[in-house]
């Protein structure tokens, strides 16, 4: 009997301990998701709005940009524009329920992240795209005057 408790007892200690460092290994690949989405980004030059398209540098942004990152690392990857208090997709690997691509698509009127970007705060935590949860990051992709002109995504699904 005391055997089975004290089996049962460090099982229960054992999956407690892992509880938190499954969170921080998540939180640790987003992060790496973000680096790696930033720093390509900045490679080709600094982030501007000419017309109604998205620049980083003389490169308009595409699909190429966010593909490259999910392909090295996993996850998903997108990037918006902000358009009015919106930010639309403008190159993304998520897709929608039916199998789509979700370009075009505005972040939702209810996540979490919508109001953090539109003061130009990032945001790390939940999302839900399209159906699916992910342990995400948000960080807003700035001008060279400071004004908030799209964002990063990056998601690994739980």
């Amino acid at each position: 009997m005391y055997r089975n408790n004290l089996i049962a007892w460090l099982l229960t200690v054992c999956f407690i301990a892992l509880i938190p460092s499954v969170g921080a290994t998540q939180t640790g690949v987003v992060k790496s998701l973000m680096a790696a989405l930033r720093a390509d980004a900045d490679a080709l030059g600094a982030p501007k709005v000419q017309g109604n398209a998205l620049y980083f540098g003389d490169t308009k942004v595409s699909a190429d940009l966010v593909d490259a990152v999910v392909k090295k690392l996993g996850g998903v990857a997108t990037i918006f524009m902000k358009s009015g208090d919106q930010f639309v997709r403008v190159a993304t690997t998520v897709k929608k329920e039916d199998g789509t691509s979700a370009e075009g698509t505005a972040l939702a009127a209810d996540s979490p992240a919508l109001a953090k970007l539109n003061k130009g705060e990032a945001y790390y935590g939940d999302a839900t795209v399209f159906g699916k949860t992910y342990d995400a990051g948000y960080v807003p992709i700035k001008d060279a005057s400071g004004a908030v002109i799209g964002a990063y995504f990056v998601g690994n699904q739980k």
